[in-house]
């Protein structure tokens, strides 16, 4: 175990120094292959990959240094040549309700009539399974060799890390290897016809954000805070990120604006009011719609997503009118590569 670590380790300076100078390091040894059985990593002919006992995943080191993204982009608008939009939803912080609203403004979307996919990128705490209620251990095929195949779930089609690996297993990995996986299910999943592929991004603005904003035609973001100063100040911060990176901000999702009691049905603001608004007409975008903190939304923890579970209720109908407005900021739009503008 501490010999694996330790080649782990030494294989995480190798990509750092690549990153560093420009250039990969990694070369092709012929007839030989350097495998370490996970968590552990290793190089084999140009590729990296990382495999559980259920599964190898594997990462072209093209997506691993700086001067591959022009390739890398290449690679993304070929796998994705057949998906029209791509939308990401964004927080500046976790615990906002993010994947929830994912989750069901991909179902919104089902519901108005679109073909839709999902993308879970967040590599280090992949969630859309549990949410979608898809059992520890789901896979998804793989066409020759090289392709997968989305899990269907609800009328989506899906694709997440948690089916690369157990749900106990973390992914003890650095940015490079981290964008790698991001992009490799970004392009090697068949997606087929999609109206809009909805990726569910990590917390924050890192490397997972801006790896995607380099290598992907990202159509627009939404961003989901909550109503209290802290979560407000880090929706900020996400906006200014996507704004750097020219992708447009098609609008915010306020969730926990209200709590409702289950016993009665009152509902008062436990946290601040209006902070989604005020944040939305600071940066000329619009509030797509405020949720509610309320049990039927949380029990989408148990695999339940509102949207899916009582598609006629009043909060399914919330989520609707998110889609909604998506939509309309799409149609105003046209997908665009975006690039890095560095201050």
């Amino acid at each position: 175990m501490r010999r694996g670590w330790f080649a782990a380790a030494a294989m995480e300076r190798v990509v750092e120094e690549a990153m560093e100078t420009g250039r990969s390091r990694v070369r092709k040894r012929a007839g030989t292959i350097a495998a370490l059985p996970l968590f552990f990593i290793g190089f084999s002919c140009g590729w990296l990959y990382a495999h559980t006992a259920h599964t190898r995943l594997f990462i072209h080191t093209t997506f691993l240094h700086t001067q591959g993204t022009e390739n890398a982009m290449a690679e993304a608008a070929a796998g994705l040549q057949d998906v029209r939009h791509i939308v990401a939803v964004a927080s500046g912080k976790g615990g906002v309700g993010k994947s929830t609203t994912a989750v069901n403004l991909a179902l919104a979307l089902v519901a108005e009539g679109r073909s839709v996919g999902l993308l879970d990128a967040d590599i280090y705490g992949p969630s859309i399974a549990m949410l979608l209620g898809l059992p520890d251990g789901t896979q998804p095929k793989v066409l020759n060799g090289n392709t997968f195949v989305p899990v269907a779930a609800h009328n989506l089609k899906t694709m997440s890390m948690a089916y690369l690996a157990s749900a106990s297993t973390p992914m003890v990995w650095r940015g490079p290897m981290a964008g790698g996986a991001l992009i490799q299910m970004l392009t090697q999943t068949n997606w087929g016809e999609l109206d809009v592929l909805v990726v569910d991004m990590p917390p924050g603005t890192g490397d997972i954000q801006l790896t995607l904003a380099q290598k992907a035609r990202v159509s627009g973001a939404v961003i989901v805070t909550t109503p209290q100063d802290i979560a407000l100040l880090d929706a900020r911060k996400g906006i200014e990120m996507f704004n750097k990176v020219r992708i447009p901000v098609l609008g915010v999702v306020e969730n926990m604006s209200l709590h409702v009691c289950t016993q009665c049905g009152h509902a008062e603001p436990i946290f601040d009011t209006g902070g989604g608004a005020k944040v939305a007409a600071e940066y000329g975008t619009v509030l797509l719609g405020s949720l509610p903190l309320d049990r039927r939304i949380r029990e989408g923890d148990a695999g339940r997503p509102i949207v899916a579970a009582d598609p006629d209720g009043e909060l399914a109908g919330r989520y609707r009118e998110i889609a909604r407005g998506v939509l309309t900021a799409l149609a105003g739009l046209d997908a665009s590569v975006p690039e890095i503008v560095i201050e």
